[in-house]
């Protein structure tokens, strides 16, 4: 039975080779080949003269440079353009060349660096499918272990993502207690609230960045250092958040977060997971020693190096966006505001730049969506994750919306695309479409008859 034996070279290691232990390999692996300048630099391999040594010593061995690991920084700008992937190539051809190699080993551990704009160390990112996945994993994980030490006690709110919902209410059934703090009429949780709910037993809190329906922005900072003074591990669903909200997870105190590709621009079905170095980890999906063992099965490279390019690109544009997407949502949310009985949900000032919601009285949202879908319009109708719903949205029941209301709910986000006649024709034809609706509504007639009150001034 013939066998292969690798070794895998780092830096210096190469001076020490003897005779003896070329002749037992097959193959051997150069580590690492950096990135500068967008292209191959090998100034860690000091020892590449000695290559045609081992050549003399065992002809039949297999050379082979590794380029990436975790200090490959450059990457991620490399990878961007067509031209930067061909200089590349061309850099990496020339070293096998030089070199006399059998090939190039991309080792792209890490798309994900300080560069994309959470502030982590690569090593601490987890690559998952999307953000329910990273949600899943974050909180079961934390909730287990704590269990070992006896702590089973998980702190919420009532307005998170279904992702984390669902998964606690899994987790009560298995006999955890969970707490879900209610939140204000702008739909932000007190961080007092917060102190007062931390026990002895408490194994997480797990409060989202920014509510994907109303926009809101939770005070992440001061309830990460809570939590970091109280010892407890704190999750945050960053899903609506990454790249459109600066994120520092050492500055914020956080633990674990959760984000997803397609929601900066990237694609579809990928997602990570930061957790702080020294936080154990355990795996949902069990299999192979993927993600360095903490998730089996075998990772979507291009989708990867797609999503992390759309994180820096998202990042690095972040301000002038922010900036320019203020404006076009303070000119959709004035003119929204002058349809007659109508209200914003969210804190009007601690939102998303890009986040509009209304709840207009008389009208069903679905109802307005197809006849804005007809007029070239997309919007939802309280979470897109649950469109398919006739249930009233749990984010404005929990910040006081009547049902009947709620029914009434309209969520626009503004893309960077976004202009100012976008924003006028959305606002031109809400408000027919409002009118529109409410006349043929028995319910708009009773509330204009006063058998109904009114729940918004007009």
């Amino acid at each position: 039975m013939k066998y292969d034996v690798i070794a895998y070279c780092w830096n210096d290691a190469l001076a020490g080779f003897t005779q003896e232990d070329a002749q037992r390999l097959t193959h051997v692996n150069l580590a690492f080949g950096l990135i500068k300048d967008g292209l191959l630099d090998l100034h860690l391999l000091k020892y590449l003269h000695l290559l045609p040594k081992l050549r003399e010593w065992n002809p039949e061995m297999k050379i082979v440079l590794s380029v990436g690991g975790w200090g490959a920084d450059g990457f991620s700008d490399m990878a961007m353009t067509e031209e930067g992937r061909r200089n590349f190539a061309k850099s990496c051809l020339d070293a096998v060349e030089k070199y006399n190699l059998d090939g190039i080993d991309i080792d792209w551990e890490y798309p994900c660096n300080d560069a994309a704009g959470i502030g982590a160390d690569p090593r601490e990112i987890y690559f998952t499918s999307g953000g329910s996945e990273a949600d899943n994993q974050a909180i079961v994980s934390a909730a287990l272990l704590g269990k070992r030490k006896g702590k089973t006690h998980l702190i919420s709110t009532a307005i998170e993502h279904h992702a984390v919902l669902h998964t606690l209410a899994r987790l009560e059934k298995d006999g955890f207690d969970v707490t879900l703090l209610p939140v204000d009429e702008s739909g932000i949780v007190k961080v007092a609230d917060v102190a007062a709910a931390i026990r002895e037993d408490t194994a997480l809190v797990s409060i989202m960045f920014a509510n994907n329906e109303i926009g809101s922005i939770q005070p992440i900072e001061e309830i990460g250092a809570l939590c970091h003074e109280k010892h407890v591990l704190f999750h945050t669903d960053a899903v609506q958040a990454a790249g459109h909200l600066p994120i520092d997870v050492k500055k914020q105190h956080i633990d674990m977060l959760s984000l997803s590709g397609h929601k900066f621009h990237g694609p579809r079905g990928t997602g990570l997971l930061y957790v702080r170095r020294g936080v154990p980890l355990l795996n949902l999906i069990e299999g192979g020693a993927q993600e360095r063992g903490k998730r089996a099965g075998t990772e979507n490279l291009p989708a990867i190096a797609g999503m992390a390019v759309a994180l820096k690109d998202a990042c690095d544009h972040m301000a002038e966006d922010t900036q320019r997407q203020l404006a076009l949502r303070e000119r959709l949310i004035a003119g929204l505001s002058k349809i007659p009985h109508s209200a914003l949900n969210g804190d009007p000032v601690r939102r998303l730049p890009g986040n509009v919601s209304f709840c207009f009285e008389g009208i069903e949202g679905e109802s307005m969506l197809l006849l804005l879908d007809d007029k070239g319009i997309a919007a939802s109708s309280g979470s897109a994750c649950t469109s398919g719903s006739l249930d009233p949205s749990h984010v404005l029941l929990a910040i006081g919306r009547p049902h009947e209301v709620a029914h009434g709910s309209l969520r626009l986000s503004l893309g960077d695309d976004a202009t100012e006649a976008d924003v006028d024709y959305i606002i031109e034809v809400v408000s027919d479409v409002v009118v529109y609706l409410r006349n043929m509504s028995p319910f708009w007639r009773d509330l204009v008859s006063g058998k109904r009150p009114h729940v918004f001034a007009e």
